[in-house]
């Protein structure tokens, strides 16, 4: 990775220029919408009655199926600018990266259109499809343990000389994940809200930057099993929380809160709140879109709906804040890296 202190500055305009790099490398992706949805989350449940217009950005259409594409891209880009990188053979020791799936496959893809090797360090409990893809992008695959992925990764750097590319704790990633947020800001006629998954930070503070200044209200969304909701926790505490050791079936989702999203999403306020939901109400958002939108979401990609559906903390505030008028609210599919093994499994409990 570029050093943090030459990165761009963790702005708005600073996302716009990201954008402007990464634009020939990723999609422009969908965004579509659904009158039973609006209709559904616009009905009570409990106790409150917002008025939700939802609009859904398509990330599990963007290449490797998930936006982790654009931070992936973004990094080896800057760092191929790096004065004397390329110079000095950092195309031949390539770069490293450690993921349970998506920046795994996000990294493999930008290294092997940059012509350079990747290194990538995946949990043996990855799913297959995960798996498969690092591995037909051709980067050399090391499996470790779920909780020993950052260590293992960090003696390949050390080894090869290799540089990192971290999966969201880093500026130039966190500016290439707000591309999503401000293609969603000229794709949705009105924006009052934009919902992201939380995890390690990186697509909700980038989110949050590229919405810095318009009015735009931004929101994290989490799992909560067991301990899962690390970011609401730490954000109401005020203390970050640096360890996470969960089984949520939203397996892209159990990332510790990184320093960096920390500062943007927590210390400068630029996300208003973070909400959690349960296992089952993540699959029931799951089996909505695929049964309304007809598109495949992994569980983390479901979480944002959950939140909109079955949060009343969420929709208790939307209901006070909106009013009768209601709210146009954006809601980020994350990705829809999953196997139909892992759909079998998920929806035969």
């Amino acid at each position: 990775m570029a050093d943090p202190t030459t990165c761009a500055p963790l702005t708005r305009q600073s996302v716009i220029d990201a954008h402007e790099i990464i634009k020939p490398l990723i999609h422009r992706t969908p965004v579509v919408t659904s009158t039973f949805l609006n209709q559904l989350a616009s009905t009570p449940r409990k106790n409150a009655n917002p008025i939700l217009r939802l609009w859904f950005k398509c990330e599990n259409q963007q290449r490797i199926g998930a936006f982790k594409v654009r931070g992936a891209f973004h990094a080896i880009e800057k760092l191929k600018q790096e004065p004397g990188w390329i110079e000095g053979g950092g195309l031949s020791r390539g770069v490293v990266g450690f993921s349970a799936g998506n920046h795994a496959q996000a990294v493999a893809l930008a290294a092997r259109e940059s012509k350079m090797p990747a290194h990538i360090v995946m949990p043996d409990t990855s799913s297959a499809v995960k798996i498969k893809s690092v591995e037909g992008y051709g980067a050399k695959l090391t499996l470790s343990g779920r909780f020993e992925r950052e260590a293992v990764a960090a003696r390949i750097v050390e080894e090869t000389g290799a540089r990192l590319i971290p999966p969201y704790d880093h500026p130039d990633v966190i500016l290439g994940q707000g591309s999503v947020g401000l293609e969603m800001q000229t794709q949705i006629p009105k924006v009052d809200a934009i919902i992201a998954p939380t995890s390690g930070g990186g697509l909700l503070s980038g989110t949050a930057l590229s919405c810095e200044g318009t009015g735009i209200k931004v929101y994290g969304a989490e799992p909560e099993f067991e301990g899962a909701d690390d970011g609401r926790r730490g954000f109401l505490s005020g203390e970050r929380i640096t360890h996470v050791a969960t089984n949520t079936i939203a397996d892209g989702l159990v990332g510790k809160l990184g320093a960096y999203p920390w500062e943007i999403i927590y210390e400068r306020r630029l996300v208003e709140m973070l909400y959690a939901v349960t296992e089952e109400e993540i699959l029931d958002a799951m089996k909505i879109i695929f049964e309304r939108l007809k598109l495949v979401v992994e569980p983390a990609a479901a979480v944002p709906l959950a939140v909109a559906l079955y949060n009343e903390e969420f929709r208790e505030m939307v209901e006070r804040t909106a009013g009768e008028a209601g709210w146009d609210v954006g809601i980020i599919l994350s990705g829809g890296n999953v196997g139909t093994e892992r759909i079998s499994e998920l929806f035969s409990k």
